[in-house]
């Protein structure tokens, strides 16, 4: 069964262009499922020994329950695919129930004060392109890490993404992040670099920065400047979606700009901008 299970890893990068990280992601699900029925044959797993292995992880979250069956779901469509099995047992196996949790946001305040970085060297002022550029375009914190060299059209105020399946789009960016890119870029970047690099955003030791590094540093801006919204990775992500709709901005055109590919995923952001926009007329309105 292993090396069924490393034909469909390789089918995930080669054939679906999944990134790596999704692909370590099915790989880590498919080793329980290996470890399982490690004297089994894949073509005597039936339905309902899916559903026990699924019920041996009931010490886990909904939602990491339900990444397991989609994760399964796809193994057994490149089974079928493959002419391995004729029946596919994970036919009328549901998804348990997720929780929709709204993302935490900052105000524009809160963005305005973390944005206010003290420029004195070259670390902050390549802080200060990242946070620019985040806020500005809504970028995963993947795609910012990612970006090289040759994605940027600063001339055009753009730049080129590689999102989640390999999809590409170009994304416009604000004056102040094309103009703080400028100054990284010509001032700054080489003073990062220890030997030739395409990425854009370099670590002090001269190497792509990773997704670690840079959540903290905004997470020691953020306490440094006394906000106290809790943070995740995508918290800037989440707040430039959150502030264009507040501002007008049409669901289609943010889910083009954020990169999803069904907009059911964008319109979360209508819910918070609308709880804002509740607490706002709680606090202000004369006659509340």
């Amino acid at each position: 069964m292993k090396q069924i299970i490393d034909g469909f890893l390789n089918y995930l990068i080669i054939d679906k262009k999944y990134s790596n990280n999704t692909k370590l992601a099915y790989e880590n699900e498919l080793k329980k499922f290996l470890e399982y029925f490690k004297n089994k044959n894949i073509s005597d797993i039936n339905k309902k020994d899916i559903e026990n292995f699924i019920s041996t992880q009931n010490n886990l979250e909904n939602k990491t329950i339900a990444h397991l069956i989609t994760t399964l779901r796809s193994f057994y469509k490149y089974l079928e695919l493959e002419g391995i099995i004729k029946e596919n047992p994970m036919i009328g196996i549901s998804l348990p129930k997720i929780k929709k949790t709204l993302p935490n946001v900052l105000s524009k305040e809160e963005i305005d004060l973390l944005l206010d970085v003290d420029l004195k060297d070259k670390y902050s002022y390549r802080n200060k392109a990242m946070l620019e550029l985040m806020y500005s375009s809504g970028l995963r914190i993947s795609e910012l890490i990612n970006l090289k060299m040759f994605d940027l059209n600063l001339n055009q105020n753009a730049i080129r993404i590689m999102g989640k399946g390999s999809k590409e789009r170009i994304v416009p960016i604000g004056d102040y992040a094309t103009k703080y890119l400028e100054i990284y870029i010509e001032e700054y970047r080489s003073l990062f670099l220890k030997k030739p690099n395409d990425y854009l955003f370099l670590s002090n030791w001269g190497d792509k920065m990773t997704r670690q590094a840079f959540f903290k540093i905004i997470k020691k801006l953020a306490e440094e400047k006394g906000i106290k919204t809790d943070f995740s990775p995508h918290t800037l992500r989440h707040s430039f979606a959150t502030h264009m709709l507040e501002n007008g901005a049409d669901l289609r055109s943010l889910q083009e700009l954020l990169g999803h590919s069904d907009i059911s995923t964008t319109q979360i952001y209508t819910h918070v901008s609308n709880n804002i926009l509740k607490e706002n007329y709680d606090n202000f309105h004369p006659h509340n």
